[in-house]
C-alpha cells in the first residue's frame, strides 16, 4: 500500500506535465484538424530556454530564491511563444487550404529541423542541473519505506490545477475563447461574422506553446537534466494522452495526461522500467483500435 501510493504521487506528478503538453495539441486539433508534431519540439526548447536563463542568472548571482524561478518560467513562457508563433507563421500558415497531408508534412519536418538547431547550437550532450528546489513532507513510514511528497511535486500538482483553472475560464468567457469556439465550429462562417480567423489560430498555438514552456521548465526542475531529444518521446507520450482523452477535447487531454503519467509510473514500478514506454505506446495503439475517438471525445457527424 505504502510503495502504491508513492507511485501514485510521482504518476500525478509525470501524468500533469503530460497533460499540460496534450493541451496544446488538442488546441491545434480542435481548430485546425491538423496534427502539431513540432509540438514535442516547443516544449524541448522552453525545457532550454528556461535553464539558460537560470544558468544566466545564476552568472549574476540572482539565481537563488522563488522570484528567480518566477523570473525564468516568464522568460522561458515569452521566447517559447515567440517559437510557437513563428511556427504557425511559417511552416503552417502558408499550408492552410492545401492537401491534408501537406500540413503533416510540415510539422514532421518542422519537428526534425527544431530538433537538429537545438543540437547544433547546444550540443548533443544532455545538460545536468543541481537540484533547485528540495524537501517535502513525510506521509508514511513502515518497515523502512518512507512514502513522502516534495515541495517540488506540490509545486507542479497545484501550478497545473491554476493553470487549467484559468484555461478553462478563458476558454468558456472571454472573448478569444469564444473566437476559438466559432473557429472550431466552422472557420468560414466564423469569418463572414467578424471573427479574425488568422489571429485566432496564431493564439492558439501561443497559449500551446505557453503550456508547453510550463511544462518544460517543470521537466527541467524535476529531472534535473535536459537534451535535445527529449521532445519527442515527450511529445508523442503527450499525443498518446490527447488521443486517450479524446483529442479535440481540453478535459480529454489533462485525463488522458494523467493517465498515462499514471500508467507510466505503476508499470516502471511494478513490471519493468525499461518497458515503460511499450506501456505508453501500447495504450495509443488500443485506443485507436478499439475506441478511436477517445474517452471523452465525440464522433465527428458529416454533414451534408
Amino acid at each position: 500500500m505504502e510503495y502504491f501510493l508513492q507511485q501514485l504521487f510521482n504518476g500525478l506528478t509525470l501524468g500533469a506535465i503530460y497533460g499540460l503538453i496534450a493541451i496544446g495539441y488538442t488546441m491545434v486539433y480542435g481548430i485546425i484538424g491538423m496534427v502539431n508534431f513540432a509540438h514535442g519540439e516547443i516544449f524541448m526548447i522552453g525545457s532550454f530556454h528556461a535553464l539558460i536563463t537560470y544558468l544566466v542568472l545564476k552568472s549574476f548571482g540572482l539565481g537563488d530564491g522563488y522570484l528567480a524561478l518566477i523570473l525564468v518560467l516568464l522568460v522561458s513562457i515569452l521566447l517559447t511563444s515567440l517559437y510557437g508563433q513563428a511556427v504557425e507563421k511559417f511552416a503552417y500558415r502558408p499550408l492552410r487550404g492545401s492537401f491534408r497531408l501537406a500540413p503533416l508534412i510540415s510539422a514532421i519536418g518542422m519537428s526534425i529541423v527544431l530538433q537538429n538547431y537545438i543540437q547544433l547550437v547546444q550540443g548533443p550532450r544532455p545538460k545536468p542541473l543541481l537540484p533547485i528546489i528540495r524537501g517535502g513532507f513525510q506521509l508514511l513510514e513502515k518497515d523502512g519505506f518512507i512514502v513522502q511528497i516534495s515541495y517540488l511535486q506540490i509545486f507542479i500538482i497545484l501550478l497545473t490545477i491554476i493553470l487549467m483553472t484559468g484555461f478553462a475560464l478563458m476558454i468558456s468567457r472571454s472573448i478569444l475563447g469564444r473566437t476559438q469556439r466559432a473557429c472550431e465550429q466552422d472557420q468560414k462562417m466564423a469569418a463572414l461574422v467578424g471573427v479574425d480567423v488568422n489571429k485566432t489560430i496564431t493564439w492558439t498555438f501561443v497559449i500551446g506553446a505557453t503550456l508547453a514552456a510550463v511544462a518544460g521548465f517543470m521537466v527541467m526542475l524535476y529531472y534535473g537534466v535536459i537534451d535535445f531529444y527529449m521532445g519527442f518521446v515527450a511529445g508523442i507520450k503527450a499525443f498518446t494522452a490527447a488521443v486517450l482523452g479524446g483529442i479535440g477535447s481540453l478535459p480529454g487531454a489533462m485525463l488522458g495526461g494523467l493517465l498515462i503519467g499514471l500508467i507510466e509510473s505503476m508499470w516502471s514500478a511494478y513490471f519493468s522500467v525499461e518497458y515503460k514506454d511499450v506501456a505508453a505506446f501500447s495504450i495509443l495503439v488500443l485506443v485507436l483500435i478499439f475506441r478511436p475517438t477517445g474517452l471523452l471525445g465525440k464522433p465527428e457527424i458529416e454533414k451534408v
